[in-house]
């Protein structure tokens, strides 16, 4: 929209500029209606600037620099080549003129072709002591939005180096948490506190650097497609738990980190016959059977279990049912070979 403002704005200024020249110079429009023809040769001179400005809308700075490049470069070729002596014989000078015109139309193409096929690598072989590459990485971004930032384990990944980098917290979400923390809700309330509280930790660790974005977008209204937006202007990826907030930012071509994924596959995982350990804390559904759970949280039901509740033991794993809820394990209490030989 602010693009449109600015086209509009340098249309008027062409129209105008246009009148004032049919009025300057009158001679160049020799008509009675001089203005009026003058500020129509004006607009449409601002329209036709701004048709070529849309055509241009994919090129960008590189490849400019690119075709910049590869012209110069093959107008250079082309003077050599004319000031080389080869065309002194020719006295008619229009086909002078036409071979000269070839020699700078053709060797300005082929630069700009050539130029802008090449890679950063193929300038060293033509300016040898100059290279067109960055002093330093590119920046890793991410963005954060408000869900991950209550939910405090990213602080926890952060601690143990899986993410480096800028964390992009937008202006929108930090007042988002100022919301919900000032709830009348005591639940929201204090999810709003502990997403300042861990925003606060963050800002402290040394592994990352926490900056406040001050992007709006007010022609969007909702979070989300802010969200989304902003980490595709920024090329930085989105960090969310929100599952629906990472599927729009998959269609729209935007990288992005679910920590529920994360957690996920970051679960412990076991096997029929392993040995774990672990605390029954109450008893199961069936009879004798003793219920604890793995660091992770997932659930181990253990046969025979029920009089080991509140105690630490070893279970041997004997089957794994997948659920919607998630998996469950199924183990045998495991005697230890110094209780065995006691017992005997």
């Amino acid at each position: 929209m602010s693009l449109w403002i600015i086209r509009i704005l340098f249309l008027a200024m062409t129209t105008l500029a246009g009148y004032a020249v049919s009025q300057v110079r009158p001679e160049y429009v020799a008509t009675s209606h001089s203005g009026l023809i003058g500020m129509v040769i004006g607009f449409g001179f601002g329209w036709l600037l701004i048709a070529v400005d849309e055509m241009l809308k994919g090129f960008s700075l590189r490849a400019f620099s690119a075709t910049t490049f590869g012209l110069i470069l093959g107008t250079v070729v082309a003077m050599l080549i004319d000031r080389s002596g080869l065309f002194e014989y020719l006295e008619y000078r229009p086909t002078r003129w036409l071979i000269r015109l070839c020699l700078f139309l053709g060797f300005g193409y082929i630069g700009i072709v050539l130029a802008m096929r090449s890679n950063k690598e193929d300038f060293s072989l033509i300016i040898p002591y100059v290279r067109f590459a960055p002093q330093r990485q590119p920046e890793s971004l991410l963005v954060f939005d408000t869900s991950v930032i209550i939910d405090g384990r990213v602080a926890d990944l952060v601690e143990a180096g899986l993410f480096e980098g800028t964390i992009i917290v937008p202006r929108f979400v930090l007042r988002e948490l100022q919301q919900i923390a000032d709830s009348a809700d005591p639940l929201k309330r204090a999810r709003g506190r502990r997403g300042l509280e861990m925003l606060n930790k963050l800002r402290r660790m040394q592994q990352v650097e926490v900056k406040i974005h001050e992007a709006e977008f007010p022609d969007e209204t909702d979070v989300d497609a802010k969200l989304v937006r902003l980490a595709r202007n920024l090329g930085a990826k989105l960090v969310t738990n929100d599952f629906n907030l990472g599927k729009i930012a998959e269609l729209q071509s935007v990288k992005y980190i679910n920590i529920h994924q994360v957690a996920k596959a970051l679960k412990t995982v076991v096997l029929p016959g392993e040995t774990i350990s672990l605390r029954l804390v109450r008893e199961g559904k069936d009879k004798g059977q003793g219920v604890g759970y793995l660091p992770d949280g997932t659930m181990v039901v253990v046969n025979n279990g029920q009089s080991y509740i509140g105690q630490e033991i070893q279970a041997q794993v004997q089957t794994l049912v997948q659920t919607s809820a998630g998996v469950i394990v199924f183990a045998e209490v495991k005697q230890a070979p110094a209780a065995t030989s006691v017992s005997t």
